[in-house]
């Protein structure tokens, strides 16, 4: 997996950051890989930000806290520019989530491999790689589409 270069989207990359476990062997080795290149879009520190002010249970994480561990793990930060929104008006209507669709534009635009737990998304490009998280519940190893 030497010299791939990844974007994951915010589910990936809470995983990735606060329970590693939970995602597939070969991602966890393919992120660590120090010469492939793991980015991280600020949306995905925007959409934490926005869903933790909604007090979803399911993203009580601060904001910060993200942000700096995201860096501190080595992930490389992709700014949002003007830039990267030009192609989303040109996107098919796979999908309405506004952060996925920015999502998809800036992996066309590196171009990079999304990783993200969304399977609308693989409608949207090759690059885009479905995984599903491992729950420790059930403990069944996790589906990964094109991931090699």
């Amino acid at each position: 997996m030497a010299g791939h270069v990844y974007l994951l989207d915010t589910n990936v990359l809470l995983a990735a950051l606060l329970a590693p476990e939970r995602l597939p062997k070969e991602v966890v080795a393919g992120i660590s890989d120090s010469s492939n290149t793991v980015y991280f879009s600020s949306a995905s520190i925007w959409e934490v930000a926005i869903k933790r002010s909604l007090q979803r249970a399911d993203f009580d994480f601060s904001p910060q806290d993200i942000h700096r561990l995201a860096l501190d793990t080595g992930f490389a930060e992709l700014m949002v520019k003007g830039e990267d929104c030009y192609p989303i008006a040109s996107l098919p209507w796979h999908h309405r989530d506004p952060f996925d669709r920015l999502l998809v534009a800036q992996a066309q635009s590196l171009p990079a491999y999304l990783l993200t737990t969304d399977g609308v998304l693989n409608q949207y490009s090759e690059l885009v790689v479905h995984l599903t998280l491992i729950y420790p519940v059930n403990g069944q190893q996790a589906v990964i589409r094109g991931f090699s």
